[in-house]
């Protein structure tokens, strides 16, 4: 579409104003176009400033989702992305199309959730403008006991994205959070459907929410303590485009194979849990205090507890003591 292409000259020069002329030359198409085009930009969010004899261009520390933008840094073309502004839930609504034979590679990618979900049945806090919200669907042959597998390819793909675009050094807390600095920047909630004659997995869906700022009015009270911000106050222009689009690019590569040991050995790396004070965190009873020890090739954490015992954590949520 025109505006894609006037939008992708405008990020390709993003220091100064871009003449009308110019972009009806550049595109071989009317000036009145290019205002149209600039105008359809405009009503999508993006915020572009027009000056008379000078031309268009981009402000500073724009960040608009859309798919044009989500695939302007895509190498790969066998994702389909719905692209929303709100949405209940990314995970609730890719589910649905699960059970209507959408396909693997499908991607549903928003700016805000009215029901997110968490692990547990938890609501997952998605406010719009200060965070990026998405799932992938897949149709692995895998079993479900292997499902945990591809929870690790999404938090390393997580990791190593947050990392590209920025100085921050991101951990993972077993088995599904992102943190950085001691604070979570974003969760992964996987979820899957079975086929009982096979007993492998008809579909897996992947959730992953990631706070990319503090929100306006800041977190929650109860969020607070724990809730963090992968970027802080750093301005990165089209970053959640670009985020999307990581994750996704090194998550479809990574769940080609998610037996794959080189997977496994960047998640242990990355794992903040192993010789680390732990409480093991279960509904309606009390945290029982441990000391996580390893964690295994099938990603269970290997813990021992105040008497002594050793124990294999295969599911469940710990909290670390830094």
């Amino acid at each position: 579409m025109t505006k894609d292409y006037v939008l992708r000259e405008l990020q390709e020069h993003p220091d100064r104003f871009v003449s009308g002329a110019f972009l009806a030359d550049r595109l071989q198409i009317t000036r009145a176009a290019v205002w149209k085009a600039v105008e359809q930009l405009r009503r999508e969010g993006y915020p572009i400033e027009s000056v008379p004899r000078r031309g268009h261009r981009l402000s500073a520390g724009y960040d608009v989702l859309s798919e044009a933008g989500i695939r302007r840094y895509l190498s790969r073309s066998d994702l389909q992305i719905r692209v929303y502004s709100t949405i209940t839930s990314t995970n609730t609504v890719l589910k649905q199309m699960a059970l209507e034979d959408a396909p693997s590679g499908l991607a549903l990618v928003a700016g805000e959730q009215t029901a997110g979900r968490g692990r547990l049945g938890r609501s997952f806090y998605s406010p719009s403008g200060s965070g990026l919200y998405l799932s992938l669907l897949l149709r692995p042959d895998l079993s479900a006991a292997e499902a945990t597998s591809l929870t690790a390819c999404a938090a390393v793909s997580t990791a190593e994205a947050l990392e590209s675009l920025s100085d921050v050094k991101a951990g993972i807390k077993w088995v599904n959070d992102i943190l950085i600095d001691g604070k979570k920047v974003c969760g992964i909630l996987t979820e899957a459907g079975l086929d009982c004659e096979t007993g492998r997995m008809s579909y897996v869906i992947i959730g992953i929410g990631v706070n990319t700022k503090v929100p306006s009015g800041d977190f929650p009270e109860e969020l607070r303590e724990i809730a963090g911000s992968a970027f802080g106050e750093k301005t990165i222009p089209d970053l959640r485009n670009r985020l999307a689009a990581l994750i996704l690019e090194k998550l479809m590569k990574y769940s080609a194979d998610p037996s794959d040991s080189a997977v496994f050995e960047e998640y242990r790396r990355r794992s903040l849990a192993p010789g680390k004070h732990i409480r093991i965190l279960s509904p309606g009873r009390e945290p029982v205090p441990a000391e996580a020890l390893d964690l295994e090739r099938d990603y269970s954490l290997l813990v021992r507890r105040e008497d002594g015992s050793t124990e294999l954590l295969r599911s469940g949520e710990i909290s670390i003591r830094f």
